[in-house]
């Protein structure tokens, strides 16, 4: 097995050292970068929330950022899937999570927390754009929701083609995929006439609605980690 990561660059870490540790070859290629924004909010309204809800641990550290580390004591915090909340968890918060067989928003939305929220209120911290599930469901339940929107994701400038021989070449059979962004850069930076490689490899993807996409792309030989955390992928690669 050869993997293929392809987080942010920096968010490969805790990947890079299990796998050493393992003696399993990798290549690193950030297929998402993210910036922060310049959106601010209003400490106000930061202080007046029921509860703060992130999305990703970019989400988490990001705002983190922005708050110079002061998060607000006075809220609930929720996060999307174990890798978010083990970021909230590095600043001392703990999180309500989504289960572990469904580590994605639908799952979150499955918490008994989550269920009476009539005339609550929600700051969901994200990057710009996304699913707006979170928000439609809350609001259906009563609760007033508004968005933080703390960075934006880019496609890195690569040669699709120069970059998927380098992978071919290097025997990468496995390839880790961590969101539903990631999965889409991927299949649009491989060339149509390399696309009989990329069905061959094995893709590790972190939620059902991934693997749903996934298979809607063409990709054939799937694993869902349900979960974008250290633990679940190396489950799913079975190490």
């Amino acid at each position: 097995m050869k993997v293929l990561l392809t987080r942010p660059q920096g968010r490969n870490q805790a990947m890079e050292e299990q796998l050493s540790l393992r003696d399993v070859a990798y290549l690193v290629t950030p297929l998402l970068s993210v910036v922060e924004t310049t959106e601010q909010l209003n400490p106000t309204h930061l202080n007046n929330t029921d509860n703060l809800l992130f999305i990703s641990s970019n989400a988490v550290d990001f705002a983190a950022q922005k708050l110079q580390q002061q998060f607000p004591t006075h809220c609930r915090y929720f996060a999307v899937g174990q890798a978010t909340a083990d970021s909230l968890a590095q600043y001392n918060i703990n999180a309500f999570t989504s289960p572990e067989h469904s580590q994605d928003s639908e799952g979150l939305l499955s918490l008994a927390q989550l269920q009476d929220v009539d005339k609550q209120s929600f700051i969901i911290v994200r990057g710009l754009g996304g699913r707006e599930t979170l928000a439609e469901q809350l609001q259906l339940r009563g609760a007033n929701v508004n968005y933080w929107q703390v960075y934006q994701r880019a496609i890195p400038n690569l040669d699709g083609k120069a970059i998927t021989q380098q992978w071919k070449s290097f025997g990468i059979d496995t390839i880790v995929v961590t969101s539903g962004e990631i999965l889409s850069n991927l299949v649009e930076l491989v060339p149509k006439e390399l696309f009989a490689w990329l069905r061959a490899c094995h893709i590790i993807v972190p939620s059902n609605r991934v693997e749903l996409q996934a298979k809607a792309m063409g990709l054939s030989h799937i694993s869902n980690a349900n979960g974008a955390n250290t633990q679940a992928i190396l489950a799913s690669l079975a190490l």
